[in-house]
């Protein structure tokens, strides 16, 4: 799981953006606001997605933690994949989002490009009672901790359902303190999680 990227920005367009960490190039799909945050030959620090499909890895990159958070929230909504998510962080910021879906204002969603308004109702419905704390100044989506909110979008990165991430956490919780878990490297605690789910 890639959860943020510090490097020199290589190559700059409108969707993407090549940084460069430690000598490797990475191709790192944006939308046009994380694209106006950036530029060529300065440092860049991007909060991203690795989104896994069996025939290929994308990173997606934000210039803010709750633009992350909630591309990877708006995802679980049926019917809506990255690009669509991607395309609806360009056109709205997540505060914006968040007051359109928690104010029911369909028209707001359904100008987005490939919603249209079904997409919009379905996301409204299926996203009202997350948003509930965005919109207000916070980039937290709900109270839980930090640890638990980044483990559970690497979960969902991973192909795991919101549904599926939140048991596998409950599981590892049930035989490490949260103390200890405060304590670990998110990468470290991906892998309990994985491990736990296998029993």
């Amino acid at each position: 799981m890639i959860a943020t990227l510090n490097g020199v920005v290589k190559s700059l367009s409108l969707d993407r953006a090549i940084v460069e960490v430690g000598g490797v190039g990475m191709n790192v799909l944006i939308n046009s606001h994380t694209s106006s945050s950036l530029t060529i030959g300065a440092p860049a620090h991007l909060f991203t997605s690795l989104v896994v499909r069996e025939d290929s890895l994308t990173l997606y990159g934000f210039s803010d933690e709750a633009s992350r958070v909630l591309f990877e929230l708006v995802q679980t909504v049926s019917g809506i994949g990255p690009k669509v998510a991607l395309s609806i962080l360009g056109a709205l910021t997540p505060s914006e989002l968040a007051q359109a879906v928690n104010t029911e204002n369909i028209s707001v969603i359904e100008k987005v490009p490939g919603i249209g308004k079904k997409g919009a109702q379905r996301l409204v419905l299926e996203l009202k009672s997350k948003l509930s704390d965005f919109g207000h100044g916070g980039a937290r989506i709900s109270h839980q901790p930090v640890w638990r909110e980044q483990l559970a979008s690497a979960l969902i990165s991973l192909g795991f359902s919101a549904k599926d991430s939140d048991e596998a956490i409950n599981t590892v919780l049930s035989t490490v303190s949260q103390d200890d878990i405060a304590s670990m490297e998110l990468g470290a605690l991906l892998k309990l999680t994985l491990q736990s789910g296998k029993k």
